[in-house]
């Protein structure tokens, strides 16, 4: 573990993106002191320095939210931090999974990411939660693990029958209901998107 070319400002902070490394997502941006980022390279988890409380706080620490460290990377001027991470919960204190959740302006232009998988991951683990009644995924979950396997099914066969007959609108709509309906059947198997995300992550790193 190497400090010597971070540049602390005169508080003896640096700036600290927080981002999910699975989807790129960013969460939070806080401030690391030389003691937090020792802490957090040792213990693999986020430790930030509250500059209101002027202390060292352990992210997670009381709500169960802690964020796993995947890698932090610094700045080609050395005064600022990317930490990518495997968050176990929401980063934000008002318990969204991102800080940034207004938006001040958007172009016309839209580019649309692999974010939208976690929000729809979100959105189908509160469904699963709350079962709203009415709501088609509190039907999946309420009928279970049989009928999300058969949706899981009819969808991918679908997806085949979209792909064979050379239909693009066909196919990008038959994908969507693909990736909702795996997307429940990863919340009812317990299994985090993030887990996913992580074994292509370690395909694509591996030595050619």
């Amino acid at each position: 573990m190497n400090t010597a070319n971070i540049r602390f400002d005169e508080k003896g902070l640096i700036p600290a993106v927080v981002q999910d490394a699975s989807t790129g997502e960013v969460l939070t941006v806080a401030y690391m002191n030389e003691e937090s980022f020792k802490k957090s390279a040792e213990t693999g988890e986020t430790w930030f320095y509250s500059r209101s409380r002027q202390e060292l706080w352990h992210k997670g620490e009381t709500s169960g939210n802690t964020q796993k460290i995947v890698d932090m990377t610094l700045d080609c001027d050395g005064d600022s931090l990317v930490v990518r991470v495997k968050p176990a919960g929401p980063a934000c204190h008002t318990g969204a999974r991102s800080c940034f959740n207004e938006k001040v302006y958007e172009s016309d232009d839209k580019a649309v990411g692999t974010q939208i998988l976690s929000v729809l991951e979100s959105l189908i683990a509160a469904r699963d939660e709350e079962r709203p009644e009415g709501a088609y995924t509190t039907y999946l979950f309420e009928e279970g693990v049989d009928k999300i396997l058969k949706k899981v099914g009819e969808e991918s066969a679908e997806v085949i029958i979209a792909a064979k007959n050379r239909d693009k609108e066909e196919l990008k709509w038959e994908t969507a209901d693909l990736l909702y309906h795996t997307l429940v059947l990863l919340r009812e198997q317990k299994l985090p998107l993030a887990d996913v995300m992580g074994v292509l992550e370690e395909r694509h790193n591996r030595p050619k």
